[in-house]
């Protein structure tokens, strides 16, 4: 066989080395639909059956949920070897073709015929066939595959390490190039799309909720800190089921001496078997010590998942000198997306009361969060007078500088803010006006 001669291989080569190199084809193309089937196998296996794989005392089960424990690495080497395999295949059907085509009379048409015919074989036998074929039963071939597939794993792990690494950088460099979308800019979108009839307010509320979810903290929808509903670790058992059937909670948290010294969540549930006990029983035992504490400035987007992530539903929130700064459950976190909700043992009393379009009625209580949500004005109006109130109430002793009297009246912009009713040392209720012009009767901040 000679390359510069007018035919490269004699008659007697062709008989010898064309079957060899189409057998090798053969079994090219087969390599090719296994590493397809492998792939559509493995990547479709269902969470029940991975969990399956991993409790399985089965080896080749076990093989596949450790292989999908690292799914980067495995897809890299099944692209590696597929890719591996269709270049050999078209490198040696390119050799067989210049073995038998006579090279004065050009080979223009039957490049692009063997290239046509080569792209067919690889797309129909070794990516269409094998992955229909898998879709059928893709655990069992996943199961068959998971051998092979280890063994390649081990082998081409230097090759498949480049592959992941130049996939990592790749993807940081999209991430700085991307376009960072900001709130203010969904917000807009979102008043563009949601500007007609067909939209409802409550529907509007809900995807305005969505918007904001991850951008409000936890210090913005806690209880605070005077709302708590708590009890003393030291106080008798039927003490503390009287106090429990007063506040209908499911949940509540164990403190000792003060609420800075939270020592546990007491679920309601546990205690329904012991009520025939007496005053003595120890019902300090019942108490869960795996209280879940947060910081203050914690997006409620993150708090989710964490509370997905270890099954609780409530999380202490604490300020910046360990204290107790609030409570936050999974039920506050859901009514910022589709609003309140109401179960049998909540209040049916509004924290306000809209008396006309001028004048409102709020509790002390009331999150400056809230307020500003209902009145429709952006959170950041009071920001500088706030200071750190996260509460109506809290929001007047800065602006009056003192606990006030009943009655007496604040403005600030727009607002005139009265003091209604006072409880020992909180503000109980405040009215609130719209105001144009100042009256003479009230001060300015």
């Amino acid at each position: 066989m000679t390359l510069g001669g007018v035919l490269t291989m004699s008659p007697n080569e062709m008989l010898v080395v064309l079957p060899i190199g189409f057998a090798v084809i053969a079994i090219l193309l087969g390599a090719s639909a296994f590493m397809s089937g492998s792939e559509l196998g493995f990547f479709s296996l269902s969470p029940q059956q991975l969990l399956r794989c991993r409790s399985s005392s089965s080896k080749a089960e076990r093989s596949i949920a450790a292989l999908l424990d690292n799914p980067n690495r495995l897809l890299a080497t099944i692209l590696i070897m597929n890719n591996l395999v269709n270049v050999s295949i078209a490198t040696l059907s390119n050799y067989l073709m210049l073995g038998v085509i006579d090279e004065s009379q050009g080979q223009g048409l039957e490049v692009f015929i063997l290239t046509m015919s080569v792209t067919a074989l690889i797309v129909f036998f070794g990516e269409v066939m094998p992955k229909v074929a898998a879709g059928q039963n893709p655990f069992g071939v996943a199961k068959f595959a998971a051998g092979p597939m280890n063994f390649l794993s081990a082998m081409l792990f230097p090759f498949s390490w480049v592959l992941m690494q130049m996939g990592i950088l790749v993807e940081k460099l999209i991430k700085k190039k991307g376009y960072n979308v900001s709130v203010d800019e969904l917000q807009e979108a979102l008043e563009m799309t949601t500007n007609s009839d067909e939209t409802t307010y409550e529907e509007k509320e809900i995807l305005k909720g969505i918007v904001n979810f991850g951008t409000i903290s936890a210090k913005q929808i806690m209880r605070s800190r005077v709302d708590i509903n708590a009890f003393d670790v030291q106080i008798k058992f039927l003490e503390l089921l009287a106090s429990i059937n007063k506040s209908g909670y499911s949940r509540v948290p164990i403190y000792r001496d003060s609420l800075d010294k939270i020592e546990g969540i007491l679920y309601i549930k546990e205690v329904l078997p012991y009520l025939d006990e007496a005053d003595d029983f120890e019902w300090q035992k019942l108490i869960r010590k795996d209280v879940y504490f947060i910081p203050e400035n914690k997006k409620i987007d993150d708090l989710m998942r964490d509370f997905q992530r270890k099954r609780v539903h409530m999380a202490v929130v604490a300020d910046e000198y360990g204290g107790t700064s609030g409570l936050i459950t999974l039920e506050d976190i859901i009514e910022e997306i589709i609003g309140d909700i109401n179960d049998e043992f909540d209040s049916k009393d509004l924290e306000f009361d809209r008396v006309d379009n001028f004048n409102y009625t709020f509790e002390g209580r009331t999150s400056i969060y809230d307020f500003c949500r209902i009145l429709n004005i952006d959170v950041s109006y009071f920001q500088e007078i706030k200071g750190d109130s996260e509460s109506l109430g809290g929001l007047l002793l800065e602006l009056f500088g003192k606990l006030p009297r009943v009655g007496e009246k604040k403005r600030f912009r727009n607002f005139v803010f009265s003091v209604v009713a006072m409880d020992k040392k909180r503000i109980k209720t405040v009215k609130i006006t719209l105001k144009e012009a100042k009256t003479d009767k009230e001060t300015d901040v």
